[in-house]
């Protein structure tokens, strides 16, 4: 667990670091959740609709992604390799 510190500001404002940021894909404009667990306070990607909406649109685009990338694989591998042998016998 990597420990950083922010000041407050006057209005109550902490900035979150560039790299967390990036790697909870917190962008300007997005909300985040304050919870308060025992003494401490926690802060996350708020998980609304329009947010899980966009984690499955990305999800759904890389499996198309995946899915060409695959079929072009296999067609070179087809032809370098030929037909693949039947193992039922």
């Amino acid at each position: 667990m990597t420990v950083r510190k922010r000041k407050v500001g006057d209005r109550g404002q902490v900035t979150i670091p560039k790299e967390l940021r990036k790697r909870h894909g917190i962008e300007s404009g997005d909300e985040v959740e304050f919870i308060e667990v025992n003494d401490e306070i926690l802060i996350r990607p708020s998980t609304g609709k329009e947010r899980l909406a966009e984690g499955y649109r990305k999800r759904a685009e890389r499996s198309r992604e995946l899915a060409e990338e695959m079929e072009e694989v296999s067609s070179e591998a087809t032809q370098r390799l030929g037909d693949a042998p039947d193992w039922s016998e």
